[in-house]
């Protein structure tokens, strides 16, 4: 029986979901591949997310994995669809938390942080149709190669969101989206901005259609022991050792 849960994304934002994952499915064996060596997606064009979303999801399928998860919100909006078509295995994607955070909105404005890619996609543009009152879209520019840079934590990070934020420092935020896996890397910092903001990051729901999709197609682990989880990289040995550090560093 296959017994590895394989992890994609654009890069190491989606070590985020895999942290969930492990908590929720401490049994379950993972295969993480970040293509990192083409990061960041967001900025490409619908065309480039596509031939290499496709290359890499190839490069897991080829693996044998029993499940597939796309850490990425821009991957998601580009070719879970399309994928799902065309495979017989399960694929768990992301949605900007959109939703739970415009109904959880008390008079003030959401701001909707995601990558170029996401929020030009029609997935966005449907929850905006549907839950986007009150929610601002901004642009996360620069943030995913600060993440991937190891920067989570930089003075050039908080700078960063500085730009980003200055216009929405003395609004009313009830909540922030963190419409890209890279994000929760930087809640700390974000927070800082927006203490009384209530942080919507969609991680643990995720995890826990995850756990829901193995259950219903009988492929839940029936081992045991605690799982591995494996790291691989289109970006080298670099790549390879912040992802170790980042499935245990503090959010």
């Amino acid at each position: 029986m296959k017994d590895i849960i394989g992890i994609l994304d654009s890069g190491v934002g989606g070590i985020s979901v895999l942290r969930r994952a492990v908590q929720l499915l401490p049994n379950e064996n993972f295969l993480f591949y970040g293509d990192n060596a083409n990061a960041p997606y967001g900025p490409r064009s619908l065309e480039e997310i596509r031939i290499l979303s496709r290359q890499a999801t190839d490069y897991l399928l080829e693996r044998d994995v029993k499940a597939l998860v796309i850490a990425c919100n821009t991957i998601t909006s580009a070719y879970a669809e399309t994928l799902r078509a065309e495979v017989s295995i399960p694929v768990i994607g992301m949605e900007p938390a959109v939703k739970p955070a415009s109904l959880a909105r008390s008079g003030g404005k959401i701001l909707a942080l995601a990558t170029r890619a996401t929020l030009s996609l029609e997935r966005f543009s449907r929850l905006m149709e549907h839950y986007g009152e009150g929610v601002i879209p901004l642009e996360g520019k620069g943030l995913v190669e600060l993440v991937e840079a190891g920067r989570a934590n930089s003075p050039e990070a908080r700078a960063a969101l500085a730009a980003i934020f200055e216009p929405y420092l003395d609004q009313q935020i009830d909540g922030i989206v963190l419409g890209c896996t890279h994000y929760p890397f930087l809640r700390r910092q974000i927070e800082a901005f927006f203490p009384k903001a209530q942080i919507f990051d969609g991680l643990d729901g995720t995890a826990r259609q995850l756990k829901r999709r193995l259950e219903d197609a009988g492929l839940l682990t029936e081992q045991n022991v605690p799982g591995r989880v494996i790291f691989e990289s289109s970006g080298g040995a670099d790549m390879l050792e912040l992802m170790r550090e980042l499935l245990t560093a503090e959010l």
